[in-house]
């Protein structure tokens, strides 16, 4: 199930330098089984998308003002649509990036994801020719077709 977040990138100091747009995918059935399981259940291919710009912190509206919603649409119709606001989030950016940088050795920076309070309902899952939209204030849209990917055993080369 689609994740709506705003993505933060920290510089090799822990530095907010730009924000940009993430879709945290998970595995409903692969969660559903075992809360223990979310590991796996954010690990496959197709299972996070970033963007569609890196826009600086200069240039981007305060975060407080913005706005994250997520639209998902099936056969053209809207399927499911909410929104939430980033200012209502329990902790700051930089105590976010502070918290990951006290935990992680990361010399060459990281992309966080916030987290999000959208959560599409537990009946609703994803289908191929489905389309997820993620929109942030200011940084623009993330639009993802939901498409089938093989998931065979992958053979050593």
């Amino acid at each position: 199930m689609p994740e709506p977040e705003l993505a933060v990138v920290a510089d090799r100091r822990g530095e907010i330098v730009a924000y940009t747009i993430g879709d945290d995918v998970s595995s409903r059935s692969i969660e559903g089984e075992n809360p223990l399981y979310l590991p796996q259940a954010k690990l496959y291919r197709g299972s996070c998308a970033l963007g569609p710009c890196l826009v600086p912190v200069a240039e981007a509206p305060d975060p407080a003002a913005m706005r994250i919603t997520l639209q998902i649409q099936r056969g053209g119709a809207e399927l499911f649509t909410d929104a939430c606001s980033v200012a209502d989030m329990q902790r700051s950016l930089p105590e976010l990036v502070d918290w990951l940088w006290r935990g992680q050795d990361l010399p060459l920076g990281a992309v966080l994801s916030t987290g999000t309070a959208i959560v599409p309902p537990p009946e609703l899952s994803l289908r191929p020719g489905d389309l997820v939209t993620i929109a942030v204030t200011g940084l623009g849209e993330l639009v993802n077709p939901v498409e089938l990917v093989d998931t065979g055993p992958r053979l050593s080369r």
